[in-house]
């Protein structure tokens, strides 16, 4: 299955995309993109706790994931 993954801030310059369509094998959740994500950006994420949000819904626990969803990772807010 294929999931569009948004990539926000952080994630953005630590994978080098603001979107990636990532193949996933069925029964796969938010929690496994996840830790696909990070190590796609070799260690840049180690220390960022990011939120997830699941078809433009925020979700706290993994969800499982269906093909063709939108997963976003969203870093916190930054200012200045």
């Amino acid at each position: 299955m294929k999931v569009l993954v948004k990539c926000f801030s952080q994630v953005k310059y630590a994978i080098g995309s603001n979107e990636l369509t990532v193949t996933l094998k069925p029964g796969s959740n938010s929690a496994d993109l996840e830790t696909m994500v990070r190590e796609q950006s070799a260690g840049a994420l180690d220390d960022v706790t990011l939120r997830t949000a699941v078809n433009k819904h925020y979700v706290i626990e993994p969800v499982l994931l269906e093909d063709g969803d939108e997963v976003a990772f969203i870093p916190p807010v930054q200012g200045g």
